[in-house]
């Protein structure tokens, strides 16, 4: 019976050269769907502040819609849903024409907007914290709309709205273990490959929660410094 460490060695006895390829995969995945998630999340905070009526009914939907599917149901229909509607599109220029979606990007996409529309409601209860008299101050010594955002606004936003951001980052980490389903090489996937050749699923199933606990534990060190930062910042301005 092979031992403990000769299943988590490096090497062709080991396990941990596809496991650290997982880790990398999924790192990946949830560095690529971060900035998606933030820039769509920041647009449908303005739409659902705008006044016009449309863009709110829009930005309140899209929340709607994707803060009450299960990620796991917002990946399928991205994996299985878009990979038909291409075929369909493929094929009515070329009939025998087949599609084929990539598990990476489909996780990003599903990922991505379930981010997306918690950061919405990050975004908007910060910008619902900040004193309508800063848009008026930046309007009253000739800043522009845009420059008033991007100089007054965005500044304090970021401030308020990291916390939750920083929350919503940890839970980002953690759902990338979904895309197991959709076939990627991810952690999670790997360690259950390991799991079932060798028979040992405590093993490389404890092995893998190591492993997101000590990705969480990173990240923790990261945004800390970053509100730090954010911090010291704000005190000098």
């Amino acid at each position: 019976m092979e031992s403990v460490w000769t299943l988590l060695s490096w090497g062709p006895d080991g396990w941990s050269d596809n496991i650290f390829n997982g880790v990398l995969v999924t790192i990946a995945l949830a560095v690529a769907t971060l900035p998606v998630g933030l820039a769509i999340g920041f647009l449908i905070a303005l739409a659902k502040q705008s006044k016009e009526p449309s863009l709110r009914l829009a930005g309140n939907l899209y929340t709607t819609i994707f803060r009450g599917l299960p990620e796991l149901l917002t990946l399928f229909l991205v994996f299985f849903g878009a990979q038909i509607a291409l075929q369909k599109l493929v094929q009515l220029f070329n009939p025998t024409a087949t599609v084929e979606v990539n598990a990476f990007v489909s996780g990003m996409i599903a990922l991505g907007v379930v981010f997306s529309s918690y950061a919405s409601e990050v975004f908007l209860s910060a910008f619902r914290a900040i004193p309508h008299g800063q848009y008026e101050g930046g309007y009253a010594v000739g800043l522009t709309k845009n420059q008033t955002m991007r100089l007054v606004v965005l500044p304090q936003l970021v401030r308020i709205a990291l916390p939750g951001l920083a929350n919503l980052w940890l839970i980002l980490l953690k759902d990338t273990a979904l895309v197991s389903a959709v076939g990627l090489n991810d952690i999670l996937r790997e360690t259950g490959v390991a799991a079932r050749v060798t028979k040992h699923a405590f093993l490389f199933f404890g092995y893998a929660a190591l492993i997101y606990l000590v990705l969480a534990i990173i990240s923790s060190f990261g945004i800390n410094a970053i509100e730090r930062a954010v911090g010291r910042r704000e005190a000098s301005r």
